[in-house]
């Protein structure tokens, strides 16, 4: 099987409505990148307890993130963490329809 083929598990973010949007995170040189594991046992260990996931091909993936201009996926990061260095006034701010 091509690396490819292998399905990936996407940690996601489930809004009040229950839409599922893939997690992104940015790497100390600044870009943005999508986040994907290879297996349900290592998102578990790098993510907050009850994590959504989603398992998605690489290429549905990145058709998901490329809108967003996100064109690297970063697999089985170590830790996922919040970056407490640069606080944030805003979280969490629903979109208007």
């Amino acid at each position: 099987m091509k690396d490819a083929e292998q399905p990936l598990f996407v940690p996601v973010r489930r809004s009040s409505l229950g839409t599922l949007t893939p997690l992104t995170a940015r790497l100390p040189q600044g870009p943005r990148v999508g986040i994907a594991f290879t297996s349900v046992e290592d998102l578990q260990a790098a993510t907050r307890p009850g994590q959504d996931w989603i398992r998605l091909a690489e290429p549905a993936l990145r058709g998901l993130l490329r809108p967003l201009g996100i064109e690297r996926i970063q697999v089985d990061p170590v830790l996922i963490a919040a970056d407490v260095s640069q606080p944030s006034l805003v979280r969490n701010v629903p979109v208007a329809a």
